[in-house]
């Protein structure tokens, strides 16, 4: 077919839908009916279906679909809060979202769910829509600092969801005082009224305090930042003992060598790995995992209260685990010289990492070691460092090192996307205030651990047939990102697929992170690429695991931390009985998506806690300069990634002013408009640190020199 020209495409297009009123189209079959056979007709054709998006024509659900835009004159969807006063109105539909003034917002805050009434789009302005029922609030409690002013006081918050500061009369602030940080509840927002009344939660204590900054980041995302009283005593009443009885019901692993690897400051070894030599070139290896559902039962106090919290938060300086302390730290943990129960899968494998016999039983252990990861990096670097007391685990070590690594070429083989980020740590004194920072890297004993609970999972997965159970899924790479990555690779001269089998885009992907690896090139990357990645989550519905190129995977291996692993145990305990039946999907449906979303709250806590601990840092460094990285550009500036210790800052659009630039989103990037000078992601520049604002967890930096 002759390529069309845009305008050609644009008619092409519209006629398609119109023919099609009522389906939705995928990519896919756009570009193979408009023949786009090749990266620039499929470029264009991206760039007039987002023209036909934002002209209100088609609807998408960002999910590389599309259909013909069906507009009502009131409509439900989500209202987003904007800084910079222009709210929008999201539709449940997909289509493109509409401007909301703050007069006709109702005082809708950012994330709720909203009934909204189009208005007659004016001659040459942008279409606005009048919010005229709040239908769900996104949330009601805020985090923020207290002014107080006699009888009454304002909470102050850095919460976009917010237009307003929260009122709070005297009889409300429960005993806060101005300058505390505190968690406010909205009791109020009447329609006339320029902001909300609020009550006093929680005082978390005073501003810039290490634990006060650490909880209220915990608040801001409405995760626990304490233990109740009655769940730890519900665990201090659990018997510790390990009966006679209960050693028979189980395969017995206390004579055969086993160790835990796990962090230095770690407590909770919720895994361990028992290893002995069967015939010439075969091994048995152990995959320990605590036997957390012994002693937590389903529906009691302790399981409800971990099955809300759904995951162990870690942030910079502090665990806040899932469970009571006295199971993470004690009756669980796979402490050395402790008898301790477990759920183990056992497998019979070869040198060349290929699995022969595999089980999965009940297991009593006694842990001979506890290592950290850096005494087996060093054993594994050099045998002859061993202690006296380790000798018999040296060779045991090697062949374990040995056999992952067969385990992760085979995986890589088989198309596994290898991401391999190192992770920014800091160094903190006894108050909590960074001293410096470091850069976290896998090591051979890291990938030691990974591979074998890799493998563990498989296994278990791939154990249960067709019965309802929690898989680890991950979805193949949304096309158009996956489009957009190799448009921007292709300005550096490099290619990567996006067509073909998983497989062959996976090998592609390699490839490409391989090629860049050691170049200036490759942290931007690595970024471009994992944003085109989907994000893997807990489901009863298995469609396999992208990016480990696996077609069944779970988690099982950590269910001290994680409330999905308690659920797997519970499951393959249910289908071990005789003619049990498949457990509600429904049910575990519903729990794996709470666990997903909690997942992810705990993740931009973390980082939350990593941003504020980084302009902690940089705040004792103000005015010095540093080398660093563009490696994200918006229509307000541009992020910079320093070399010295991986912080981040910006710097802001209105503080370039040799010209008037411009942001093109396709090519990401700013041009100036008359001199015509870009800044592209993997620029190198040199920055002065300007601003360190802990309230906002934001650095600006000043550019200094663009070229080093």
């Amino acid at each position: 077919m002759k390529r069309l020209t845009k305008k050609q495409l644009f008619i092409h297009l519209n006629a398609i839908f119109e023919k099609h009123p009522d389906e939705s189209l995928n990519v896919k079959d756009i570009f193979r009916t408009v023949g786009a056979n090749n990266h620039p007709a499929k470029m264009l054709t991206l760039d007039v279906l987002s023209d036909l998006v934002l002209d209100d024509q088609l609807t998408t659900d960002g999910r590389g679909n599309y259909r013909l835009a069906r507009r009502s004159q009131v409509m439900e969807g989500t209202f987003h809060r904007r800084q910079n006063g222009r709210n929008a109105f999201e539709p449940d539909d997909g289509g493109k979202s509409i401007l909301v003034a703050e007069r006709n917002s109702l005082h809708a805050m950012d994330g709720d769910r909203v009934r909204a009434t189009m208005l007659a789009r004016r001659y040459g302005h942008a279409r606005e829509a009048e919010v005229t029922e709040i239908l769900e609030r996104a949330k009601d409690t805020f985090v923020g600092t207290l002014q107080v002013e006699g009888n009454y006081g304002f909470l102050l918050t850095e919460s976009r969801a917010l237009a307003a500061d929260i009122f709070i009369p005297k009889k409300y602030l429960h005993g806060g005082k101005n300058g505390e940080k505190a968690v406010v509840k909205i009791v109020e927002w009447p329609q006339d009224a320029k902001c909300p009344t609020g009550r006093v939660v929680d005082v978390l204590g005073k501003k810039g305090e290490n634990d006060t900054e650490m909880h209220a980041i915990l608040a801001e995302f409405d995760l626990p930042y304490c233990y109740p009283e009655r769940v730890e005593e519900a665990a201090r009443t659990i018997d510790a003992g390990i009966t006679p009885e209960e050693i028979a019901r189980r395969e017995d692993f206390r004579g055969v060598l086993t160790f835990t690897i796990d962090p230095r400051d770690a407590k909770d070894f919720d895994d361990a790995l028992s290893f002995r030599q069967l015939n010439k070139g075969r091994y048995e290896v152990g995959i320990h995992i605590a036997d957390v559902t012994h002693y937590v039962h389903e529906g009691d106090i302790i399981d409800r209260e971990g099955r809300q919290r759904a995951t162990s938060i870690y942030l910079v300086d502090r665990t806040i685990p899932m469970l009571p302390e006295r199971l993470s730290n004690f009756l669980c943990s796979l402490r050395p010289d402790e008898e301790k129960l477990a759920h183990s899968v056992i497998v019979e494998i070869d040198d060349q990492g290929h699995v022969y016999n595999r089980r999965i039983r009940h297991t009593v252990i006694r842990s001979d070691r506890r290592y950290a990861y850096e005494e087996v990096q060093k054993i594994l670097e050099d045998p002859t460092t061993a202690e006296e007391r380790d000798k018999k685990l040296v060779e045991p070590l090697l062949k374990l090192n040995e056999l992952a690594k067969a385990l992760r070429e085979a995986r890589f083989k088989s198309g596994a996307i290898d991401f391999d980020r190192p992770e920014v740590r800091f160094v903190t004194d006894e108050k909590g205030h960074p001293i410096s920072t470091y850069l976290k890297r896998a090591t051979d004993a890291t990938r030691l651990i990974e591979e074998f609970m890799l493998l563990a999972n498989r296994i278990v997965a791939e154990s249960v047939g067709k019965r309802t159970f929690v898989y680890r899924i991950h979805d193949v790479p949304d096309l158009e990102k996956l489009e957009k990555l190799s448009a921007f690779v292709a300005r550096l001269g490099r290619r990567v697929r996006t067509d073909g089998s998983k497989k062959e885009i996976s090998r592609s992907l390699n490839k490409l992170l391989t090629d860049v690896h050691g170049t200036a090139e490759e942290k931007i990357v690595e970024n471009v690429a994992l944003r085109a990645m989907q994000k893997a989550r807990y489901s009863t519905k298995n469609i396999g695991h992208y990016g480990l190129m696996f077609d069944s995977y779970t988690h099982f291996t950590s269910p001290i931390r994680r409330y999905p692993d308690m659920m797997v145990h519970r499951l393959l305990d249910r289908y071990a009985q005789q003619g049990a039946r498949s457990a509600n999907a429904q049910a575990y449906e519903e729990r794996c998506e709470h666990c997903s979303n909690m997942e992810q709250l705990a993740e931009q806590a973390e980082r939350a806690s990593i941003r504020y601990k980084q302009v902690e840092f940089m705040a004792d460094r103000l005015d010095q300069e540093f080398d660093g990285t563009i490696n994200s550009i918006t229509e307000f500036g541009f992020y910079v990634e320093l070399d010295d210790n991986g912080c981040e800052g910006l710097v802001p659009l209105r503080d370039l002013e040799d010209d008037y630039y411009e942001f093109d989103e396709r090519n990401i990037c700013l041009v100036g408009r008359r001199q015509h000078h870009r800044y592209n992601l993997g620029q190198r520049v040199r920055i002065r640190v300007e601003r360190a604002d802990l309230d906002r967890r934001q650095l600006t930096f000043t550019l200094v020199n663009y070229k080093i």
